[in-house]
């Protein structure tokens, strides 16, 4: 996860799987590649080959690489979740006064290997509840930075709307 963009009007954080996504598309290609080989050569089962890897490695690819974006707008007053894959993509809006925090979830596999997540906390409202800014964990410090970035900016957004007219020296 990174921060891409970071203004007072506007934080967007992103996370883009590049590796995941270049490793599996080289696994499809090979598995395609040497299957439609095979099949030139003489041997039908090639194709079989080329089908049931090439299937496998889309079908990975699909549910693997995962392009999610979390757009904070404070002039809209609205926070957005973009998950976009090869098959197409969700928006889940919410509030911006209804987040109330960004959190980490940590996941602990047998060998202790920790792998992390970023999520959004609402305490209170019809969204009540942890959502997750991407669906799966993975290594890394860039969910701590992107975890702190979110607090940060949503501290400076409500600290600028509690701000009032008269202490600011300005009309609103």
């Amino acid at each position: 996860m990174k921060v891409t963009t970071d203004t007072p009007d506007l934080l967007i954080v992103e996370d883009r799987p590049l590796l995941i996504g270049i490793m599996l598309s080289l696994f499809i290609l090979v598995f395609v590649g040497v299957g439609l080989s095979v099949t030139l050569s003489g041997e039908p089962l090639g194709l079989i080959f080329a089908i049931v890897g090439g299937g496998l490695g889309l079908f990975a690819f699909w549910a693997f690489v995962q392009r999610v974006q979390a757009v904070f707008h404070k002039p809209g007053a609205w926070v957005e979740l973009r998950r976009r894959t090869i098959f197409g993509g969700t928006t889940v809006r919410h509030a911006l006064d209804e987040i109330d925090r960004a959190e980490i979830e940590e996941s602990r596999s047998s060998d202790s290997a920790s792998t992390y997540r970023v999520v959004l906390v609402i305490e209170a409202g019809q969204s009540l509840g942890r959502h997750p800014v991407t669906e799966a964990y993975s290594s890394g410090a860039g969910h701590h930075r992107a975890a702190e970035a979110i607090n940060r900016w949503l501290d400076a957004a409500r600290a600028d709307a509690n701000e009032t007219p008269a202490s600011t020296g300005r009309a609103r």
